[in-house]
């Protein structure tokens, strides 16, 4: 008991003395995180108002499909990313892997299929007397888009902030294509493993308390916007 408090005080001591090491960390797992959620953000809440506005075969299927993906185990993602850009794989040839932009596909891929299916509830949820008004007036398609993304523009940015507090709080996926290299690829999941299984805990609490104090914002500001909406 006794270690484990004296580790908590000093990891305490290194948050509030902004060690370099864990504001290293903790700004890359940022920077990662964000990245990965503007990208797939910018595919997902425009594939959202084609697949909504639109109907056509399969549309039920690739919504259903689009949801089951929610909870797919990060692991199983990182898989995929490794087999396609390892040396042996397809893209291999990039080399990519054992970075952070790989890192920041990765994350993107696992969090695009949540934003998506959250982004098509919330278009759902739209009065349809807005889109058949906009047609009415002789709105085009990327117009009638417009009206409806901007009714639900709270239900979206929720479902982005969701994204984004999925792929921060992510460690299997991160491990698997990241290599948790110190300097390079290592945020604040993996070194928390890391540290943890090294018996350092000082630095595993310092970063487990920013995580935790992220997840907080994210969960005040989830709050918020859905208060909004």
């Amino acid at each position: 008991m006794d270690e484990l408090w004296r580790g908590f005080t000093q990891g305490i001591g290194l948050l509030v003395s902004l060690d370099p090491e864990v504001m290293e960390v903790a700004g890359r797992s940022l920077l990662i995180s964000l990245s990965a959620t503007i990208i797939a953000s910018l595919v997902a809440v425009p594939l959202a108002a084609v697949i909504h506005l639109n109907s056509f075969p399969g549309k039920r299927a690739i919504i259903t499909v689009t949801q089951a993906l929610f909870s797919v185990p990060t692991v199983v993602v990182g898989l995929f990313v490794f087999v396609l850009f390892s040396s042996a794989g397809p893209l291999g040839g990039l080399n990519l892997i054992f970075t952070p932009t790989l890192m920041v596909i990765g994350q993107a891929l696992l969090i695009a299929p949540l934003i998506l299916g959250l982004a098509i509830s919330a278009l759902s949820g739209v009065d349809r007397a807005y889109v058949d008004t906009a047609r009415s007036l002789g709105a085009g398609g990327l117009q009638v888009a417009g009206v409806i993304l901007r009714e639900a523009r709270f239900a979206v940015v929720a479902a982005v902030i969701m994204g984004f507090g999925r792929a921060v709080s992510e460690v299997g996926l991160a491990i698997m294509i990241g290599g948790n290299i110190k300097g390079f690829t290592r945020v604040i999941t993996t070194a928390i493993s890391l540290e943890t299984s090294k018996g350092e805990l000082e630095l595993a609490i310092a970063l487990g308390i920013i995580l935790l104090i992220i997840a907080l914002v994210i969960n005040i500001g989830l709050s918020r916007v859905q208060q909004r909406a």
